[in-house]
């Protein structure tokens, strides 16, 4: 059988904080990676599946970094081709913004959290303690896109759209406990109650693979 083929967009544009982008590379079977700040940009007629990572970016520099624009248009055309795509971090929030959602600044969050998860193929197996890392929140979803995880401090902290196979997390679901000394330099990572012995969001990315697999060979429907 095939193993399917998922692009990874790496959106980084500091080279010392690729780490998270290198991370969930990493945990994607059979990735092509693409640099998309760099000005590369996914093959969408051999994509079987897709992954926005993270970045040190907010979606709102889109005036200042044109390839912000130029990814939400992906993201109108990935829904439109109905290619499933995961975004994380500020994928989910480029996402959202594509679609018609807001994102704003509210101040960095590095820590496990608590989260609400619903019952969705995506968080299949998942524990509700995922680590976070991030300084801009989606405030208001995207058009067609429903909240599927909440936490106490954010809502829409998950979203899944309503007819495409469109997913995104708030949360970095590639981060372990190896990222703990960088998490630490660089956003004043905290264990809170939990630190990571509660956390195994990388299961989030092995069932995303899932249902690229799944729907490469199943026709796809809103309530796989």
């Amino acid at each position: 059988m095939r193993v399917p083929t998922i692009a990874v967009v790496r959106n980084e544009v500091d080279p010392s904080c690729e780490y998270h982008c290198d991370a969930l590379e990493g945990y994607v079977p059979n990735a092509t990676a693409v640099d998309y700040p760099a000005g590369e940009r996914p093959d969408l007629e051999h994509a079987d599946g897709v992954v926005l990572t993270g970045s040190t970016a907010g979606v709102y520099e889109a005036a200042d970094r044109p390839w912000i624009t130029d990814q939400q248009r992906l993201v109108r055309e990935l829904v439109e081709r109905e290619i499933p795509t995961l975004g994380v971090c500020f994928g989910h929030q480029v996402a959202n913004a594509a679609l018609g959602g807001t994102v704003e600044h509210v101040g960095t969050t590095c820590r496990p959290v608590d989260v609400d998860l619903a019952a969705d193929p995506l968080f299949d197996g998942v524990a509700p303690v995922v680590p976070v890392a991030h300084g801009d929140v989606v405030t208001q979803p995207g058009d067609e896109m429903d909240v599927i995880a909440t936490t106490d401090y954010y809502h829409a902290f998950a979203t899944r759209h309503r007819t495409a196979p469109l997913w995104t997390v708030q949360f970095h679901p590639e981060f372990t406990s190896t990222h703990r000394e960088r998490l630490e330099a660089d956003f004043d990572w905290t264990d809170g109650e939990h630190g990571f012995d509660a956390v195994n969001a990388t299961q989030i990315v092995e069932n995303f693979a899932s249902i690229v697999a799944d729907s490469t060979t199943h026709p796809h429907t809103v309530d796989d």
